[in-house]
């Protein structure tokens, strides 16, 4: 696994698609435990990333660290921003409020246009990068965290992302392509802002873009 960052607090990190974010057997932390040969390490997970999607994660090495961060991610000084590859046309720069309901017994997300118990605002904002061979390039910044947001969102208005299986019938012959590609945040010792940007490998469909 590709460690971008590491010190006595956090370790940055690429999570590769297929691994859980979550502390548990094959979980993102007990493999980094395994990787750094601590097996009892203090490692935590802030925040998340569905299992098919990659990208940069930080994780905390003490509680004092996670509780930091959480606080950040709870006040909204945690910055996450996303790569994605959409199916059709995407306007140049948009901006995506929902109202949305997440299913636990079908374990899916869906936009619906009434409130009520279990229902959440979902905010992102979008700016379409490149475009080609009937896909959009599109850089995705985070302004709520809700479960499959990106996903859920995009696919509502008919711009479900490529190799996605959940919310399109479509069977792009790709993983999901949705990418974990920038974070910012003050680091929980020193106070200073840290930023992390990493670009998804040149495989399809990320080689059909340039950037």
């Amino acid at each position: 696994m590709e460690i971008i960052y590491l010190d006595k607090s956090l370790i940055v990190c690429v999570k590769p698609a297929g691994v859980l974010s979550t502390d548990e057997p094959g979980g993102l932390p007990a493999l980094l435990r395994r990787q750094l040969g601590d097996e009892n390490g203090d490692i935590r997970t802030v925040h998340r990333l569905d299992r098919v999607v990659s990208g940069l994660m930080v994780l905390a090495r003490s509680a004092e660290a996670a509780s930091a961060l959480s606080r950040q991610i709870r006040e909204g000084m945690f910055e996450k921003e996303y790569l994605a590859v959409a199916h059709g046309q995407a306007e140049e720069k948009g901006r995506m409020e929902d109202l949305m309901y997440r299913d636990k017994a079908r374990k899916m997300s869906f936009v619906t246009a009434q409130p009520g118990k279990g229902v959440q605002e979902a905010r992102l904002e979008y700016e379409r990068l490149d475009a080609a061979e009937g896909f959009s390039l599109v850089r995705v910044r985070l302004l709520t965290g809700r479960t499959h947001q990106i996903r859920c969102q995009f696919a509502s208005r008919g711009l479900p992302l490529a190799g996605e299986r959940k919310y399109s019938g479509l069977e792009d012959a790709c993983p999901l392509a949705l990418f974990s590609h920038f974070l910012s945040f003050l680091h929980p010792d020193t106070g200073e802002p840290a930023h992390f940007r990493v670009f998804p490998p040149k495989e399809y469909p990320w080689d059909i873009f340039n950037y």
